[in-house]
């Protein structure tokens, strides 16, 4: 990508600037006339919502159990039905949103803050620096993601802070490489050269002209990639290694549902819904943003 979203070195500040609202105008724009990305916002926003409002729109309370009422179909008390405990699974489901989410965001922003910086001082340097971060990366990829953050979760304990920090350390990986990638296109330009070339330190040229210009790949890449956290997350507390019961998450839900499959599918159907729409919103939108980000796309 070319110099639209960092500032320049030359002092035509208010220009770029300028260019750059104007840029990213035409990206939401763009983005906009996206229906599927739109949709998958709309999903996205839905939830969301639905998560911040959950401790007023919830008919019930998520903890609350009920022997007599266990394993209860759907009815207008219980509009998803009941768990093996008689708690409300509509509510349980809008608390565990809230819960779901909160992991997705907490560990691409884990991702993020280590990987990105990680992957423009490698671009940056080359060598031997280089070298030491790249055979890192590559040893990281060497494992699955979610075997992975199966072994940082044993490792750390079990609980649902260790497995954001076990999702978050699984994505370092990508955006090093992503950044890096990006990096090493952006400081062969000019305008990183005079830069240089004016006396300005490393570490002002990599915050203010490289890391600027890779923030595009980034943004999407976040997108898809708490999509996938929420999944990891819901497949680490499906083995019994995130959340624990009572604490309302999603995979945990899925494992206990499993066990009632046959007599009460209602609630394995309704969490796995709840999983899905809420990655395939962050899919759609991300596929949507890499379109509007990419200037190589036309009309």
């Amino acid at each position: 990508m070319g110099n639209w979203i960092g500032a320049p070195a030359d002092g035509t500040a208010a220009v770029d600037t300028a260019r750059s609202e104007a840029s990213w105008r035409h990206v939401v724009r763009r983005l906009a006339r996206n229906r599927l990305a739109m949709v998958g916002l709309a999903i996205i926003l839905t939830f969301v919502a639905l998560a911040v409002l959950a401790p007023w729109i919830a008919p019930h309370d998520p903890l609350r159990s009920s022997f007599a009422k266990r394993l209860q179909p759907p009815s207008s008390e219980h509009w998803l039905g009941t768990d093996e405990l008689g708690r409300d699974m509509l509510s349980r489901l809008l608390h565990g949103a809230r819960i779901s989410l909160r992991i997705g965001l907490i560990s691409v922003a884990i991702g993020i803050a280590v990987g990105v910086p990680l992957g423009a001082v490698s671009a940056y340097y080359g060598g031997w620096v280089d070298l030491i971060v790249q055979r890192v990366i590559d040893v990281m990829l060497a494992f699955p993601g979610i075997l992975l953050a199966i072994v940082l979760v044993s490792t750390l304990g079990v609980g649902l802070e260790n497995v954001m920090i076990a999702v978050g350390v699984v994505s370092i990986p990508v955006y090093t490489r992503l950044v890096r990638g990006s990096a090493l296109a952006v400081k062969r330009k000019e305008f990183v050269e005079a830069a240089r070339a004016a006396g300005a330190r490393d570490v002002v040229i990599i915050a203010r002209h490289i890391l600027p210009n890779c923030i595009a790949p980034v943004i999407v890449q976040s997108t898809l990639q708490i999509g996938s956290a929420i999944l990891w997350a819901a497949g680490l507390g499906f083995l019994g290694l995130g959340a624990q019961p009572p604490t309302p998450e999603w995979g945990t839900i899925l494992s206990r549902g499993r066990q009632y499959l046959l007599v009460a599918p209602h609630i394995t159907t309704a969490t796995g819904l709840s999983i899905m729409l809420v990655v395939l919103g962050f899919n759609l939108l991300g596929d949507g943003l890499r379109d509007a980000l990419d200037p190589r796309m036309r009309e």
